[in-house]
């Protein structure tokens, strides 16, 4: 027997109190409300989770369970499948309704509709909310009624409507759990943390859950937003927000983000109020994504434009030791090399970098873009589905919106404009830390005698990169040139 005082509300990547519409529905409406986690990621996306996102989820939830506790309400812990496990938990509780937030991959929807016809079936209210996105990937269209391909036009439509969306919504004073008590797993029963410690550098970079994505946000607004448009290009500068993994899990709204931001500009000096636009425009290239997945969900892993599957990538024999040093960070190119290492050691790596390492990977070395999103998507803490899939076809130049063919990267140059003095490349490559600034970026260029001084032997890979730019990139051309001529 079904009850209309008590309501489920099924947790996904929305892993917060505050601005969360689901939850805040269930308190509205019912007397008892029951938060529950369904582990059944194999049910969302093709894309397992990789493990540093495993890492994030672990402590996101921990944190989730504490907060809800403090509000009188336990986070209940199952596992899938989805339709089955919130059929049998409404027949223990007595639940007549069960809300929750959407996802927009293509098999979270999938899954999410049958979800809600078996649960209407039975006579519960089987309700949906957007708690992800600033809009819904429909929202959106052409002026022909298409969806979008390019961003610009995207964001004008975009922006003009940001003064209408409605303010975040408040987090629940006070929840009361469902009279009937039912049993659930441990967190560290989903076994998401390794069992190696490879994680030991995380620590010191990361605070998951909602009150370090709160804290996370003040910081930046108080301070860092103010010159984020001079200075995000610089990785050895602490101007980024460091918020996209807080936002992919849910932890903090979009809508948040962006009402911080423009308050902060509002309430600081005039010319913050440029740089803040500007993040608040990166707000809307992950909105792009979502919109591109969503009407275009074979581009996770396939081009988005045709001709590219043609392109004459390398084979796998030939690139493997190739695709190992770039993942190693043993290219012999420094900035690539301490972009690799930063995203191992720190499941992250700065948004430039990204760019870089993305270029040398799929032009310079030929590999195949899939290779590369595969591996961040397993070592990123904020690996997003649509945000990986349309970054890396952006950088392969064969998706919506992508960098032409010709536009590639000298990541020597890159190396030596944005991160001149040498520092972010220091930090990451101790082993360069006594060249000197004039070579660190081409260290392969020093007399020998700064080398030895250097403590680099004849032997380093960094006395002979594993490509030469030149010429990889005469051959990359060559290949465009060929996929253009059709």
């Amino acid at each position: 027997m079904h009850s209309t005082d008590t309501a489920i509300v099924w947790l996904r990547r929305d892993l917060r109190l505050a601005d969360q519409p689901a939850l805040h529905a269930a308190a509205q409406r019912h007397a008892r409300v029951l938060p529950l986690y369904l582990h059944a990621p194999e049910e969302e996306s093709p894309w397992l989770p990789g493990a540093a996102s495993r890492w994030w989820l672990h402590h996101s939830l921990s944190a989730l369970a504490e907060s809800l506790a403090a509000l009188g309400s336990p986070l209940l812990i199952r596992r899938g499948p989805s339709t089955e496990a919130l059929r049998q938990l409404a027949r223990e509780t007595g639940a007549g309704a069960v809300y929750w937030t959407r996802l927009y991959e293509p098999t979270g929807i999938a899954r999410d509709r049958m979800v809600k016809e078996a649960l209407r079936a039975d006579g519960l209210l089987a309700e949906s909310f957007n708690a992800a996105l600033l809009f819904e990937p429909w929202e959106l269209k052409t002026g022909g009624g298409e969806p979008y391909r390019v961003f610009s036009p995207f964001w004008r439509n975009a922006e003009a409507r940001l003064d209408h969306l409605p303010a975040p919504l408040p987090a629940p004073a006070r929840l009361s759990p469902p009279e009937r008590s039912v049993a659930g797993l441990s967190i560290a029963e989903l076994n998401l943390l390794p069992r190696i410690p490879w994680d030991e550098g995380f620590y010191p970079h990361w605070t998951p859950g909602e009150a370090g994505a709160r804290q996370r946000l003040e910081q930046f607004a108080a301070s860092a937003i103010g010159r984020y448009k001079e200075q995000r290009d610089q990785p050895a500068v602490p101007a980024t927000s460091g918020l996209s993994p807080h936002l992919h899990f849910g932890e903090l709204s979009p809508r948040s983000a962006l009402l911080a931001a423009r308050e902060a500009a509002r309430t600081a000096s005039p010319g913050w109020l440029a740089s803040a636009e500007h993040f608040v425009r990166e707000l809307g290239w992950r909105e792009f994504s979502h919109h591109l997945l969503f009407h275009y969900p074979a581009t996770d892993r396939l081009p988005m434009y045709d001709k590219f599957a043609a392109f004459p990538w390398r084979q796998p024999d030939d690139y493997a030791s190739d695709l190992a040093a770039w993942q190693q960070g043993r290219t012999g190119i420094p900035i690539v090399d301490a972009g690799m290492r930063q995203l191992w050691q720190s499941g992250w790596v700065h948004n430039r970098v990204r760019m870089i390492v993305a270029s040398l990977l799929t032009k310079n070395l030929l590999i195949p873009w899939q290779e590369g999103a595969q591996w961040f998507w397993d070592t990123l803490v904020d690996a997003s589905l649509p945000q990986n899939s349309l970054g890396w076809q952006w950088s392969a130049g064969c998706g919506a919106d992508a960098a032409p063919y010709f536009r590639i990267f000298n990541p020597v140059l890159q190396g030596e404009k944005f991160d001149p003095e040498g520092s972010y490349t220091r930090r990451w490559l101790p082993e360069l830390a006594r060249l000197p600034a004039k070579y660190l970026h081409r260290p392969w260029e020093a007399p020998s005698e700064i080398r030895r001084a250097a403590g680099l032997g004849l032997d380093s890979v960094y006395a002979r990169p594993i490509v030469d730019l030149a010429r990889s990139r005469d051959r990359a051309l060559a290949a465009y040139e060929q996929i253009k001529a059709g």
